[in-house]
């Protein structure tokens, strides 16, 4: 242990930090290499009202980090010639149907994210429906080649293996992998039951705009769960040992559970996530590439909770960090790895990351300027590394979220960012919502024509979804577009006939929305992957 207790020092400095950055109630780090649990520690509240630390002994989900168990007992029925990845789904859930012009969809394809189905919105407690529901959506893309992140895709795959194996979902959990590997105070499913175990979660109080520090924050929904995509909770020392089984490629001391082939298709580059990063996905764990180094990881969400879980297999190092929301466990867990090898390797540890002061606008200069609008008029100047807005006898310092996307903390400005858009670099004008005002720099048409039947759809959607609950619609200039509400902007929506709309200008996307139930020129409900959503009366 003292052998990085200087690494350590900065690992815990750095925590603090980004725990008061985000406003982070609870977290739990856990450092293990190949043979045996190197730290853990704790931080925060497990329970805020009730003044409950974390400990090593809570209970957190790690969500979608639970898809990797799904991948490792679909790999143990492969193994045995219970399975065959690339056979069609249908060949074990005959029911099993998408709308496809393609060749037929596999467990390969489920595994990896490339079946080119929908993400799905939890629209049901019910994951079994789900998948069922898959039969009145449509792929996109031929299977294989586009990388779609699917949670309905892998509770199909929880299916398959109940299926096959004959027993619930938690029950091969148990028998197959927590209690071999050792994980003996995690649960594979999440019910009530366990309830006073959790970590209670937590979300802004707002759930219908962009997020503030200034606003509190409030307990999450409870929910209990358990399909293939997300459903385990488990203890920081826990995950320290399925770390070490997965260092160990599969192996722990009392055998092997996967063959080191199958933990390989585990870890295999099978397709690149998006153009912008080096970031590969195989069966239920992600290849990122970044200094000259592959690492194995994860990230888990769930409404309340956030998690990832790190690997370096060169260096045999593994981290797990685990929190009550807010947060940004990746980049600790990345930060974590790089001071630990450091220290070990007894080279000089690395300088820990800026700490991010969203007011502090190095580029604020871009954005100054007067911007009309329809009878109105948004002025900026920079001062200090600041960008300020001139409204109504006030000077408002603005936060940046990301990239040209700023949150303005006054009542008028609450529902959407400021997002400003650029031409050849040159910032030129910038929406809140749909209100569009443009500088002296725009030299662009300021006519727009749209069908007008497009009139009846903006307006503000809820569901009683906790996974999704609201978003808006807006006619931006002669575009329509979904607003998601933490985000504070959203994607352009392209029309595909008949009320339905595809998500995003990304070609292949199978995400749609639809509206309909058009009274009084508004529609009343739009549907996304299955779930229906109503105009508010707000």
């Amino acid at each position: 242990m003292n052998k990085f207790h200087k690494a350590l020092h900065q690992l815990d400095h750095f925590i603090g930090q980004k725990m008061q950055e985000y406003h982070t109630p609870g977290l739990a780090i856990a450092i293990t290499d190949r043979k045996q649990l190197l730290h853990i520690s704790t931080y925060g509240k497990a329970d805020i009202a009730a003044d409950v630390p974390v400990t090593p002994e809570t209970l957190f989900p790690i969500a979608s980090i639970s898809k990797s168990f799904t991948s490792i007992a679909l790999l143990q029925l492969y193994e045995a010639g219970q399975l065959d990845l690339h056979a069609p789904v249908t060949q074990y859930l005959p029911w099993f149907g998408v709308k496809s012009i393609y060749e037929p969809i596999t467990i390969h394809h489920l595994l990896s994210h490339t079946a080119g189905i929908i993400t799905g919105r939890d629209f049901t407690p019910n994951s079994h429906y789900e998948v069922v529901a898959l039969a009145e959506t449509e792929v996109t893309s031929p299977p294989g080649e586009y990388f779609h992140y699917s949670n309905v895709g892998y509770k199909a795959l929880g299916w398959v293996l109940e299926h096959l194996i004959g027993q619930s979902y938690a029950e091969i959990l148990r028998q197959r992998i927590l209690q071999p590997v050792g994980m003996i105070n995690t649960e594979p499913v999440i019910t009530n039951a366990i309830r006073n175990r959790l970590a209670v979660g937590y979300q802004r109080f707002y759930d219908d705009r962009p997020y503030s520090h200034n606003y509190p924050l409030v307990p999450a929904p409870w929910l209990e769960y358990g399909a293939g995509d997300g459903s385990i909770a488990s203890t920081p020392a826990d995950m320290a040992t399925y770390l070490r089984f997965l260092l160990n490629k599969g192996c722990t001391s009392s055998g092997q559970i996967i063959s080191e082939d199958s933990f390989n298709l585990m870890v295999q580059s099978v397709i690149k996530v998006n153009q912008t990063e080096e970031v590969f996905y195989g069966y239920g764990l992600a290849i990122e590439k970044f200094n000259n180094q592959n690492y194995i990881l994860h990230h888990g969400g769930t409404i309340g909770h956030l998690s990832n879980i790190m690997l370096d297999l060169d260096n045999g190092l593994g981290v797990v960090v685990l929190c009550n929301r807010p947060g940004n466990p990746g980049e600790i867990s990345k930060v974590a790895l790089q001071l630990i090898t450091a220290e070990l390797s007894d080279k000089e540890l690395p300088s820990l990351p800026a700490i991010n002061h969203p007011t502090v606008i190095e580029n604020a200069n871009d954005y100054v300027g007067t911007y009309l609008g329809d009878n109105k008029q948004l002025t900026f100047i920079a001062q200090n590394q600041h960008l300020i807005l001139k409204y109504r006898d006030k000077h408002i310092i603005l936060e940046r979220r990301y990239g040209d996307s700023f949150y303005v903390n006054h009542p008028d400005f609450a529902l959407f960012l400021l997002t400003f858009k650029r031409s050849d670099n040159q910032v030129i004008e910038v929406f809140y919502g749909e209100q569009w005002y443009a500088s002296d720099r725009y030299t662009e048409t300021k006519t727009f024509n749209y069908p007008p039947e497009w009139l009846a759809y903006p307006g503000h959607y809820r569901s009683h979804n906790p996974w999704y609950s609201n978003f808006r619609i807006i006619l931006r200039q002669d575009k329509l577009w979904i607003i998601y509400p933490v985000w504070g902007d959203g994607e352009v929506l392209v029309p595909q006939g008949n009320d339905v709309f595809r998500i995003g200008e990304d070609h292949c996307s199978p995400e749609r929305i639809k509206f309909d139930s058009i009274i009084s020129d508004r529609a009343l409900r739009a549907t996304i992957s299955g779930c229906d959503y109503y105009r508010t009366f707000l």
